[in-house]
């Protein structure tokens, strides 16, 4: 037997030519292995929800979930379209968070959780909305809506109507509170989609999901997603609950630079809805990493194109790449790129002409369009008809 110096000593000199050959054979067969193999990661959790969903906001891939299509009522985690609709409103320049909003009596004399509102009174847009996001509040969530709108169906009109922009295909809302109706019903994947999008168009109006505490009227008002006091990378966004849809929760946390999305609904409790949305941001923080592979308008293919002003065309893609994968197997990402040909002018800037696709040990993880990054007009006659004969001798 020799220990590793003496294998090194015996290989420098030159010498023991057999055991060069066995150490050469081992290493070998066991690059094999490691490279035939991925590292196994733990099965998910069990969550204790009626639906839930966890993915990854850069690059959208789900990493676990159950039932993501299932229509399920969603109790004030509708206050997040409620919020969105009027954050739209303020980027339109359609009023300003510090505009007074005269409150109702039907505003007023809204049940459940309330920021406690006076009928009659003016109160800012701005402080209706802390109301709305960090205490739940339904007689701010009343009172944003007939602001925008002028009365809370219209609103809801609105909300539904962004919904579909959202390709929320699952959603259907009845009221801008969350309140129990036959009708109203969203499901965790169209939650997801709404979160990503609150997230990443407007967010400076983000950041109030992390605050803890609201004082209105002298009353201190606490943040309901536990989650801010016990884990600090926890940023957001929105609880809900009635009887009928149990305890809901919305979250997102952000570390390092890998953000998640968790949608919990119908868990049986507070600390339910808590511990199970943790348990689901941990598995994924632990278990996976997200890696940007191309960045929007990166030139990743220059492709010839005929009978155009010019022969050749950029490619790349239209929105950042990223892929979400398990730790430590970066280096056996593979990508490939199938392009459709042949490409004739006129093109216009962001025609998809193929795919990049990224694999994983031979599995295709993600796959995105791969587009012209500029426009080219149709050549002129001298140019259509040199292609045009290099064409045809191409062709043979």
């Amino acid at each position: 037997m020799f220990s590793i110096s003496e294998v090194a000593s015996e290989l420098k000199n030159g010498r023991h030519l057999f055991v060069a050959t066995l150490l050469s054979l081992v290493l070998f067969f066991f690059t094999l292995v490691v490279n035939a193999a991925p590292m196994p990661i733990p099965a998910p959790p069990s969550i204790a929800a009626k639906s839930y969903l966890l993915i990854d906001f850069n690059s959208d891939q789900v990493l676990m979930e159950r039932d993501l299509n299932k229509r399920i009522e969603p109790a004030s985690i509708t206050k997040l379209m409620t919020a969105y609709v009027v954050y739209n409103e303020l980027e339109k320049g359609t009023f300003n968070d510090t505009d007074l909003v005269t409150v109702s009596e039907k505003a007023w004399r809204m049940k459940g959780s309330r920021m406690f509102i006076e009928v009659g009174k003016q109160v800012s847009v701005k402080d209706l909305l802390r109301g709305l996001t960090i205490q739940s509040g339904n007689d701010a969530s009343v009172a944003l809506a007939e602001f925008v709108a002028g009365s809370e169906d219209s609103f809801v009109s609105h909300m539904n109507l962004y919904a579909d922009r959202l390709g929320m295909s699952n959603t259907h809302f009845m009221n801008s509170t969350g309140l129990p109706h036959k009708e109203h019903y969203t499901s965790a994947k169209d939650l997801a989609k709404l979160v990503r999008a609150l997230i990443n168009n407007f967010p400076e109006h983000y950041k109030m999901y992390a605050e803890k505490q609201f004082v209105y009227n002298n009353i201190p008002q606490y943040n309901r997603n536990k989650l801010l006091w016990s884990d600090s990378s926890v940023d957001g966004l929105k609880t809900g609950h009635t009887q009928s849809a149990g305890y809901c929760l919305a979250s997102s946390a952000k570390r390092g630079d890998m953000r998640l999305i968790a949608i919990l609904l119908g868990a049986k409790s507070k600390k339910a809805r808590a511990r199970e949305s943790q348990k689901m941001l941990d598995y994924g923080f632990r278990f996976f990493r997200t890696y940007k592979l191309y960045s929007k308008d990166q030139v990743l293919n220059r492709a010839r194109i005929w009978k155009g002003e010019v022969s050749e065309l950029p490619l790349g893609v239209s929105d950042d790449f990223y892929i979400t994968i398990p730790r430590d197997q970066y280096g056996d990402l593979k990508a490939n790129m199938e392009l459709q040909e042949p490409i004739t002018a006129p093109i216009t800037q962001g025609t998809a002409l193929g795919t990049v696709q990224v694999h994983l040990f031979d599995k295709l993880v993600k796959e995105q369009p791969l587009v012209a990054l500029k426009e080219v007009a149709e050549g002129n006659f001298f140019q259509r008809s040199w292609d045009t004969v290099l064409e045809s001798i191409d062709s043979f």
